[in-house]
């Protein structure tokens, strides 16, 4: 019975990380996502799907290679940041990103996206 309390934990923590990071990361974005996104705009979309999938990589090797729960929530707090400042690095970078993903630019959402999934498949790694 312990291992399936343990593994509804680590299951209602991963998704709850993931779902504040979609938050987090939302609001660091000068731009709304969600509303785009309903609007039928595809780069924003994008650019949050492979960030979304990059730190949920990070969560799911927290789980697999922390023994501890407490050192599992530190990692993925970890992850977190590393995305946001992922983000961050992005904007400053292409300083028209917020206004390409905006805008539709299916290539500026797809290569934020991958660039986030990357860094996020990396981070992962280095918990292993």
């Amino acid at each position: 019975m312990e291992a399936f309390s343990n593994y509804l934990l680590h299951l209602l923590s991963g998704l709850l990380m993931v779902g504040l990071f979609v938050v987090i990361y939302m609001r660091v974005t000068p731009f709304h996502e969600l509303a785009l996104i309903r609007q039928g705009i595809v780069a924003p979309a994008l650019s949050l799907g492979g960030a979304t999938i990059g730190f949920s990589l990070t969560v799911a090797s927290s789980i697999l290679h922390n023994d501890s729960y407490a050192l599992f929530l530190m990692w993925g707090s970890c992850g977190l940041v590393v995305q946001v400042i992922t983000y961050a690095l992005l904007a400053r970078a292409f300083p028209r990103l917020p206004d390409q993903l905006a805008g539709n630019n299916v290539a500026a959402g797809a290569s934020a996206g991958v660039l986030s999934l990357v860094v996020g498949i990396i981070n992962a790694a280095c918990m292993s």
